[in-house]
């Protein structure tokens, strides 16, 4: 793959999104309930084009735009992110019917949709679902529970993922268009660190039918890890624009504060940390941009670049938040200060999507499955 760079139109086009984020978005999200949809928010990105173009562009715009919108707004980051999450199975793998209902009102952002995947018991683990999806004739009862499943119990509509095969792990699995307003369907909304909705759902013989699955009957697992591998590389770009944030305070902050006879930047300790921040999240972006261009070209690794996408940027983060914190000292643990915000939600993305460790796991198996070609050896001593 070539060294990567963006070009003027796309670094213009970063800028727009941050200024829009700032201007219009960040006043919305302060007027909205943390741990509840922002409807007000949502609709605002529907009417800028935003929602939509989650459906018309590519995985590398959809990187800039995560990014951009992070870093004066994560909470309009992330209402974009959970309507693309939860609505791109029926854009993928969904009926005409499916997408004529649900789409134009999810783009428009008068629908609120969700991805429900995770269970109490099967989070990283995804193919160890047990939700049941049990046989009633011509259609299905869904009984079962899902857990930390972002903008429940608040949206409009749910992919679920259900077992219709017991015992089959991945290859049993269907994903399923649960309308909010199906009987047997009731949820509970959990308090999170984060402070975007999360919730759990109880499915009590929630009744579906073939007119409600997405792609086939067992094959929901695809749509599953076909959605994953879209948006872990976003995941990232999420990560990159909180830790761009915090850099560029950090720079701010530490150029004119006064210590020590000058000013922090002025010591080398300082100087360095905030050198390693930079080198950090620069090699984060870059490796999110050439995950999501793999993604666009059709390149067969996807899997192993997304993966690797998702946790140097989500750990990089971290690292770069938490530095930021530091050299801001008691400051940036007041509420309300951007750090604090930022420290609240660069948590989560360590885990959501396939903790860290999951990560790790997708990596070395798809390293020891590629073809490799042995090195050369002359068959003399080194």
């Amino acid at each position: 793959m070539p060294a990567f760079s963006l070009e003027p139109e796309q670094v213009a086009w970063c800028a727009e999104l941050r200024a829009l984020a700032a201007d219009r978005l960040r006043p919305l999200a302060d007027k909205g309930e943390p741990g509840r949809v922002n409807r007000a928010l949502l609709t605002e990105l529907g009417r800028l084009g935003l929602l939509e173009r989650l459906f018309t562009s590519g995985a590398l715009d959809l990187c800039l735009m995560r990014e951009s919108l992070a870093y004066a707004c994560t909470e309009a980051e992330t209402a974009l992110a959970l309507q693309g999450l939860g609505a791109h199975p029926l854009h993928a793998h969904g009926t005409p019917a499916q997408r004529a209902r649900w789409l134009p009102a999810v783009t428009s952002g008068t629908a609120v949709a969700a991805f429900a995947l995770s269970e109490p018991d099967a989070g990283s683990d995804a193919a160890a679902l047990t939700l049941r999806a049990e046989p009633e004739g011509a259609r299905w009862r869904l009984t079962g529970q899902k857990c930390w499943i972002s903008n429940a119990p608040e949206a409009d509509c749910y992919t679920v993922f259900a077992r219709t095969a017991p015992g089959a792990r991945s290859r049993g699995v269907t994903a399923f268009l649960v309308p909010a307003d199906r009987p047997g369907l009731t949820g509970t909304a959990l308090e999170m660190l984060s402070p975007h909705p999360v919730g759990a759902l109880d499915f009590d013989g929630v009744p579906v039918t073939a007119d409600d699955v997405i792609g086939e009957v067992d094959g929901g697992f695809r749509v599953a890890m076909g959605t994953l591998n879209l948006f872990r590389p976003s995941v990232g770009a999420f990560a990159v624009g909180m830790a761009r944030a915090a850099l560029d305070a950090t720079l701010a902050h530490t150029a004119r504060r006064k210590a020590f006879g000058g000013r922090l930047r002025d010591l080398q300790t300082v100087a360095h940390q905030v050198a390693e921040m930079a080198l950090r999240t620069e090699a984060a972006s870059l490796m999110v941009y050439a995950a999501a261009t793999a993604y666009d070209e059709g390149a067969p690794e996807v899997p192993r670049r997304a993966a690797m996408a998702k946790l140097l940027a989500t750990e990089t983060a971290q690292y770069v938040v938490d530095t930021a914190v530091q050299l801001h000292g008691a400051r940036a643990l007041a509420r309300g200060h951007l750090l604090e915000h930022l420290y609240r939600e660069v948590r989560a993305p360590r885990i959501y999507e396939g903790a860290s460790e999951i990560q790790r796991e997708i990596i070395a198996r798809e390293l020891y499955t590629e073809p490799r070609t042995e090195p050369h050896t002359t068959g003399e001593a080194p």
